[in-house]
C-alpha cells in the first residue's frame, strides 16, 4: 500500500468516561523517525484490556495490547522493516489517544515488531505471540529475571523447571520457550488440560489441587527444581511455587507482585521476583493508574534482541501459538470478546463462534 493510499481518519476502540469502550473516529497516527505504522489485520485480546476499561480508565485513549498486520508507512530512520512486510507486535493501550491496538491502524517502534515469516502462521496466531509469549521470554531468560538459556541455545544436561499454571496462556507460553530451550519442565494445572499442557513441551503435570502435589513434584523432579516460574501469581501460587523448590538457592518470577503472605513464608536463599512485559517497552509508565514504572533500557534491550529470533523459529514451527478461539465481528465484536474474559470462561475449549 503506497501512503497516497493511508486515511487521514480511521475506526478505533475508545474508552470513554462512563467506563465502557466504543468503536469511534480518530485520526491515523503520526509516526516518528524510527516508528512504523502498520494496518490492523488481527488482534488478541488480553485481561488487561478491560481492566483498563473498568477499573482504569482514561477517557479518549485507544485500548489493545497485541496486534498483527502490514507495514504501511515507515519513519525515515527505519531499516529494520520495510512497507508491505508483515508484523506482529505488542503496544501498551489504554494509555494514549494515538496509540492501541484496537484500531484500523496501530504505531510502533520499530525495533519492537516483528516480521512473520511467509506461510508460516496466521496474522491471528502472530498476533497471540504477545503479552503472554513476551512476558515468558522476559520471565525465563532476562538476566535478572530466572535468566536461563534463550531459544534456539539449549541447556546442556537435565535442568527442571517449574511453571505454575501451564495451562494459561503465559503459562504455555512458558512451557513451550522453556522446553525449546532444552529443559525438563513440570507444570500444575487441572487435569482436563494435563494432555495440551504435556503437547506443548511439558515433561510431568500434576493436579494443583491434589493434596500429595508437592511430594509428586519432587519426586518427578528427583527435587532438583531450582526456578520457578509463577503464571498464575495468586497468594496460593506463590506459595505453592516456594514449597516446590528444592533446599538451596531459588529463583521465583511471579507475573504478579510478590503478596505479603508470600513474602512472609520466603525461605532463606529464595528470591521472588515480579515481572512485568511493559518494561519492555522502554518507556515511564503507570501501571494500572497508580504505580509509577520508571524506563527500563535493559528490559527493551533484552526484548529487542529476542524478537529478532523469533522468525526463524517461527518458521521452523519450534514455537506454537497458543489454542485460539478466534471472534467476527472486526473492532465492534471486541467488547463481546473482553465480556468473554471478564466472565472466567478462557478455560473453555478453543472454537470459532
Amino acid at each position: 500500500m503506497s501512503m497516497a493510499q493511508i486515511p487521514t481518519t480511521m475506526q478505533a476502540l475508545v474508552t470513554q468516561a462512563d467506563k465502557t469502550a466504543i468503536v469511534e473516529d480518530v485520526p491515523v497516527p503520526a509516526i516518528s523517525a524510527h516508528e512504523v505504522l502498520v494496518q490492523t489485520r488481527a488482534v488478541a485480546l488480553n485481561p488487561v484490556d478491560w481492566s483498563l476499561i473498568d477499573f482504569f480508565n482514561i477517557p479518549g485513549t485507544i485500548v489493545g495490547s497485541d496486534f498483527a498486520g502490514t507495514v504501511v508507512k515507515i519513519g525515515k530512520n527505519v531499516t529494520n522493516v520495510t512497507v508491505g512486510d508483515n508484523v506482529a507486535g505488542f503496544v501498551h493501550g489504554g494509555i494514549k489517544s494515538d496509540q492501541g491496538a484496537f484500531a484500523q491502524y496501530v504505531k510502533a517502534v520499530d525495533e519492537l515488531v516483528w516480521k512473520i515469516p511467509d506461510g508460516s502462521i496466521t496474522f491471528e496466531e502472530a498476533a497471540s505471540l504477545g503479552c503472554s509469549f513476551w512476558t515468558g521470554v522476559q520471565s525465563l531468560f532476562h538476566p535478572e529475571r530466572l535468566g536461563l538459556v534463550e531459544p534456539p541455545k539449549k541447556v546442556i544436561g537435565d535442568h527442571w523447571i517449574f511453571i505454575n499454571g501451564g495451562s494459561s496462556s503465559v503459562g504455555l507460553c512458558g512451557v513451550n520457550l522453556a522446553h525449546l530451550s532444552g529443559y525438563k519442565v513440570v507444570s500444575v494445572t487441572s487435569p482436563k488440560n494435563f494432555e495440551l499442557v504435556k503437547s506443548y513441551g511439558a515433561d510431568a503435570v500434576f493436579d494443583y489441587n491434589d493434596p500429595d502435589v508437592i511430594g509428586k513434584i519432587k519426586e518427578a523432579t528427583m527435587n532438583t527444581i531450582h526456578n520457578v516460574y509463577d503464571a498464575i501469581g495468586s497468594e496460593s501460587s506463590q506459595i505453592l511455587s516456594m514449597k516446590a523448590l528444592a533446599p538451596g538457592p531459588g529463583k521465583i518470577v511471579v507475573v504478579r507482585a510478590p503478596t505479603e503472605g508470600a513474602k512472609a513464608n520466603l525461605p532463606n536463599h529464595v528470591q521472588i521476583i515480579p515481572t512485568l512485559i511493559y518494561t519492555a517497552l522502554g518507556n515511564d509508565f503507570y501501571f494500572l493508574g497508580n504505580t509509577f514504572f520508571p524506563a527500563s533500557p535493559g528490559d527493551r534491550a533484552h526484548m529487542v534482541q529476542s524478537l529478532k529470533k523469533l522468525p526463524e523459529l517461527v518458521k521452523d514451527r519450534l514455537v506454537k501459538p497458543n489454542p485460539l478461539r478466534v471472534w467476527d465481528g472486526g473492532l465492534s465484536g471486541i467488547p463481546k470478546g473482553l465480556q468473554y474474559l471478564k466472565d472466567g470462561k478462557t478455560s473453555d475449549p478453543p472454537r470459532r463462534p
